[in-house]
């Protein structure tokens, strides 16, 4: 096979317990991602990844494909490269369970980056950040590539940081009280370039388990960011940019929010 998608659908959530099999709109949520996935044209076959036999079952009762993986893995990254080590197969792409709102064409991009560019040993998404809010939140991860479009960093920090775009000023007068905030102020002519790493990636099956056989490397740990571990082994992530973004389900407000968003979708698509 040239490529196919992977989900890894782990029950055990911290912050969202069972998170896998909650309702949206009468799918569980693993449902979601798994049709999206089904539409992506270049994709030969979707599995679903998992430990836990509920999840197991919700998928095999809509259909889906799902294989048990071992409960030992500590990453989605490794629970995939288990489910690939023996197929015959160039590109896993590794799509996140927890991700209703991926579109197929974010997909069939990251597939397409590893069939165009040899030189690539790895394909992922970023969309540019228009507000600050996110510029300044760790939860979204930032992302700066050369001019061929390879990543250089990922960060949880405003990357790169523009020095006369942030000042630093103390809360008071005290100075003793160490805490700072940072102030935004546009460059004169507002041209500013942030992006929002989207977390979806393409692997050669190669790449895939080689990182896998590979320990967490210091940037990895610092930034709790997996993909750095690849920018240290030395691997080439190429990035293509897209226009449309995701929600993640981490907690119960991102669970509302998506409800809430696929609600307005389906209003337009009726319209």
């Amino acid at each position: 096979m040239k490529a196919i998608v992977v989900i890894p659908a782990r029950y055990g959530s911290t912050r969202l317990p069972g998170k896998p099999l909650l309702d949206i709109h009468g799918k569980p949520l693993i449902q979601h991602v798994y049709e999206n996935a089904r539409r992506a044209r270049l994709s030969e076959k979707v599995i679903v990844a998992t430990d836990d036999r509920r999840v197991f079952d919700a998928v095999m009762a809509f259909g889906g494909d799902v294989v048990m993986t071992s409960p030992e893995h500590p990453s989605g990254t490794d629970r995939i490269a288990e489910v690939v080590k023996d197929m015959s197969v160039e590109v896993v792409v590794n799509l996140q369970g927890d991700e209703p709102m991926i579109m197929p064409d974010m997909i069939d991009d990251v597939i397409t980056i590893l069939f165009e560019d040899k030189k690539a040993d790895m394909g992922t998404l970023v969309k540019k950040i228009d507000n600050i809010a996110d510029v300044m939140n760790p939860n979204v991860v930032k992302a700066v590539f050369d001019k061929e479009g390879f990543a250089m960093y990922f960060s949880r920090s405003p990357v790169p940081f523009y020095r006369d775009m942030f000042a630093i000023n103390p809360l008071n007068k005290d100075e003793s009280d160490k805490e700072v905030v940072f102030r935004f102020s546009c460059l004169p002519d507002g041209n500013y370039r942030f992006f929002k790493h989207i977390g979806i990636y393409s692997y050669r099956k190669d790449v895939l388990l080689q990182l896998t056989d590979s320990p967490p490397t210091e940037l990895e740990i610092a930034e709790k960011l997996e993909q750095l571990r690849a920018l240290q082994e030395g691997f080439k992530i190429k990035i293509k940019e897209t226009s449309y973004d995701t929600v993640g389900v981490d907690t119960e407000e991102d669970l509302i929010r998506v409800r809430e968003l696929l609600v307005s979708l389906l209003s337009k698509k009726i319209q």
